[in-house]
């Protein structure tokens, strides 16, 4: 990725309050109920001759949620606008956020109509959930905007948004992607490089490929897979995640017990992923990863969040569950 010197800031990101959503399917309805939800005026483009109606009524059902979730000031579904063309949907806009169907040829050929009729200084964000950014702009004029901005669905609900360039990518394009997105409510992960799948993806996708050959052998139930989870190590990743969980599995040794105690049982076949070899250098990668991410907590500490948080959890699908 081009390394040019960044001049984002966060306050040139908090400017925006145009953005275009190019692409009206369930991500991209996604998108324009959040971009709503936190008073931006949106304007939508989608081919399907049906598009305005199926996004009107994606919108409408997101905004009990968003309501409760707490509405921005001046957040109003009245600020959609469907366009009836891509150059009228991008022609004001002040950022971009491309949902097209996952077919590289299509993204390659739509980025590029995206970039020539877009200003010049607008980034161009796309929620591929797989390519890499270098293989989608390899058809732009001006490639070094182009970012992946990868949401999980549905974007009005879920935080995540994982921030990437590509080879051609400039630095300040990835930068302000970052920023536009924090201002916008999203908990960013801003990648140092490319990854297929990005990095929610590839752990998602691990377990549903585990998932399947469970299945497929005769091992375990789709009602078993799901529960292992809801019922299980699900209660704890809200707050901790599977490497901070870990951690406390350690007990008062923390990531260094665990991996010295239960290193040896990556090689046991528990998955049918390859596990890589467990290096001193690897090893201590993941005791300084969980010492930075702890943040100054201790084990008990840790211990004590952990409880409140499934607690909080599981009182909160409970009520769900008895709402049916």
């Amino acid at each position: 990725m081009n390394r040019r010197e960044s001049t984002v800031d966060n306050e040139s990101a908090s400017r925006v309050r145009h953005v275009a959503c190019i692409g009206a399917g369930v991500i991209g309805g996604g998108w324009v109920a959040h971009f709503l939800a936190r008073g931006y005026r949106v304007t939508a483009w989608d081919p399907a001759p049906d598009a305005a109606e199926k996004l009107r009524r994606l919108v409408d059902a997101a905004w009990p949620a968003l309501t409760e979730l707490g509405l921005a000031d001046g957040a109003s579904r009245d600020n959609l606008t469907v366009a009836d063309t891509l150059e009228e949907a991008v022609a004001e806009a002040e950022f971009v956020q491309e949902s097209a169907p996952e077919d590289l040829a299509l993204k390659q050929d739509l980025l590029a109509k995206i970039d020539a009729a877009t200003p010049a200084d607008v980034v161009i964000s796309s929620s591929t959930s797989g390519y890499p950014m270098t293989d989608m702009q390899t058809r732009c004029a001006n490639p070094g905007r182009l970012v992946v901005g990868h949401p999980f669905n549905p974007p009005y609900l879920i935080p995540l948004v994982e921030v990437v360039g590509g080879e051609s990518s400039e630095q300040w394009a990835v930068d302000f992607a970052a920023e536009f997105f924090e201002v916008a409510g999203k908990h960013v992960i801003k990648m140092d490089r490319e990854v297929p799948g990005f990095i929610a993806n590839r752990l998602q996708e691990a377990i549903w490929r585990e998932a399947l050959h469970m299945v497929d052998n005769g091992e375990a139930t789709v009602e078993q897979i799901d529960a292992s989870i809801t019922e299980g190590p699900g209660l704890r990743w809200p707050l901790l995640g599977p490497c901070l969980t870990f951690h406390l599995a350690g007990g008062e040794g923390g990531m260094a017990h665990m991996l010295d105690h239960f290193g040896p049982s990556l090689k046991s076949p528990w998955t049918r992923l390859e596990a890589p070899e467990l290096t001193p250098e690897l090893r201590d990668r993941m005791v300084d990863g969980c010492e930075e991410a702890a943040d100054g907590r201790s084990i008990p500490e840790l211990v004590a969040d952990r409880d409140k948080a499934v607690i909080a959890v599981m009182r909160a699908v409970n009520e769900v569950r008895g709402a049916r």
